[in-house]
């Protein structure tokens, strides 16, 4: 049979239809995104900047604010993990209009700002709260007892005198010249340590407050903006309670991260009581690609990159990153795709992303949930006893996933919608795999390949990574996932890898 009439012969699949060019930024989105970075990357619009001089055209200085513009982006992208095209894409806008403080990303200080005294008060001033009042200060003092856990300072709650940091609940424009935006957008901000409205925390009145997982989370944002109050600036790390973006995760107690107990103690010492290297119960810290021991929970491919998903973190390689970074899974899919993966793969057949944790499987299309998911894994096909999946394998061209379970591998045809026969054991399929495997993907160091069941694979278990010949059913090399990264580990001179 000739390769055209192969091709007439497969079915048409919905990734194979030609796809329009997405459409670009409406006129208010443009405006929206100008705004934010202003607020929070200084960007200078026209009328911001010092007024050029005559000798330069209007064509230059449209060019020179175009520019500008997209450096801006271009920085706020890396910030937030992503492609830094400079571009005002569906997925920058998506992480724009995000809920978050409102204090900027990249604010300067010259010096060290910090509270001179190791006993701090505050107040609540505002006389109409959203939300009760008596579970508003368990929840504020909560929020102070994180800090002080580990710094010298203490915090009293002062109810009519005067306290160093008052807390109020404003709506809309308040005076300070930081106005809110309604629901969503901006939830609070605070001011650094100083007389008058220094050390004062400031929030959105009009969101939806709450002290669970439903609307906004009190305590999470409260932690954050006391940590302004005491001095902090944005930090760049995902896991830490001073990232810029509101990241409450329901599965998740809010708490202070290594980051952010490490910054605090640079301002104010440390809690005799507590110390990062005694800690019984240290802070958490965010995965980092160049930890030897590092290991993935799922990888897939997704359109032009690689994901690589750790805890609740995930890496995004692509070949125009100029950096591989961590980020939050919640960044990319919020509040849909759950942390702590076991499986993840892009079905190139339906054009869907679909998750795996336990018993349960999610399916999103272009970042939305499909309507009735999560589904139990049984509706696939699996018996009983198979309680959750170790990695899935897609092959676009052939249209079936292989799913890894243990010691067992199975076939499910994406067209039919079926498992196909019985499971097979993984050591005669796939010889010198060990098992249960953490992740498998098809790449090849620079790009992600479908074209063939004769491609490369790579299949994750621990912190080795096993490049997979299928030519000759064979491990061709082992190494260290953080290759994959771009963090080569060394002991002593050598690099740690094994070839075969």
């Amino acid at each position: 049979m000739s390769s055209q009439t192969l091709m007439m012969a497969l079915p048409l699949r919905i990734a194979d239809l030609p796809k329009k060019p997405p459409p670009g930024p409406s006129a208010a989105d443009q405006e929206f995104a100008e705004e934010y970075l202003r607020h929070f990357y200084g960007y200078q619009p026209k009328a911001e900047r010092q007024k050029r001089t005559t000798d330069i055209s209007k064509d230059d200085d449209s060019t020179t604010r175009s520019c500008d513009k997209k450096t801006k982006v271009q920085e706020m992208q890396r910030y937030f993990g992503l492609l830094p095209s400079g571009e005002l894409t569906e997925e920058t806008l998506a992480v724009m209009k995000k809920p978050r403080c409102g204090l900027s990303d990249v604010e300067q200080v010259g010096e060290t700002v910090r509270w001179k005294k190791k006993s701090i008060s505050y107040r609540t001033v505002s006389k109409k709260l959203p939300i009760p009042a008596l579970k508003a200060q368990k929840v504020f003092r909560r929020a102070w007892k994180l800090w002080s856990n580990v710094t010298p300072l203490k915090f009293r709650n002062r109810i009519m005198t005067v306290a160093d940091i008052d807390i109020f609940f404003y709506s809309g424009d308040h005076n300070d010249s930081s106005p809110f935006d309604g629901r969503g957008g901006v939830l609070a901000h605070a001011f650094r340590p100083g007389l008058h409205i220094g050390g004062d925390v400031h929030f959105d009145s009009d969101e939806d407050w709450s002290f669970n997982s439903t609307g906004i989370n009190l305590f999470a944002v409260a932690i954050h903006e006391f940590g302004h109050a005491l001095g902090l600036s944005h930090s760049t790390d995902p896991g830490a309670i001073m990232y810029p973006a509101y990241n409450f995760d329901p599965n998740y107690e809010p708490q202070l991260s290594f980051d952010d107990v490490e910054n605090i103690q640079k301002l104010y010492g440390v809690n005799p009581n507590f110390t990062l290297l005694t800690s019984k119960r240290p802070p958490p810290k965010t995965p980092t690609k160049c930890d030897p021991y590092l290991s993935f929970d799922a990888v897939t491919k997704l359109q032009q990159e690689v994901l690589f998903f750790k805890d609740r973190f995930m890496w995004r390689k692509h070949p125009e990153f100029d950096e591989t970074r961590v980020s939050l899974i919640s960044s990319l899919w919020p509040d849909t795709v759950p942390a702590n993966l076991d499986a993840v793969y892009e079905n190139t057949w339906e054009n869907v992303v679909v998750f795996f944790k336990g018993n349960q499987y999610w399916m999103l299309r272009q970042l939305k949930l499909e309507e009735g998911f999560p589904r139990s894994i049984s509706t696939l096909g699996f018996p009983s006893r198979i309680k959750s999946v170790d990695a899935a394998l897609h092959f676009r061209d052939q249209g079936y996933t292989v799913f890894f379970t243990g010691d067992e591998c199975w076939r499910y045809n994406e067209e039919q919608r079926l498992m196909e026969g019985s499971p097979m054991s993984v050591e005669e399929q796939w010889p010198e795999i060990p098992t249960p495997i953490d992740a498998a993907v098809f790449y090849d160091g620079t790009y992600i390949t479908f074209s063939s069941i004769q491609g490369s694979v790579h299949f994750f278990k621990g912190n080795l990574d096993y490049k997979y010949d299928s030519n000759f059913k064979r491990v061709h090399s082992i190494s260290r996932v953080n290759e994959l990264l771009e963090c080569e580990v060394k002991e002593g001179n050598e690099t740690v890898t094994e070839r075969r």
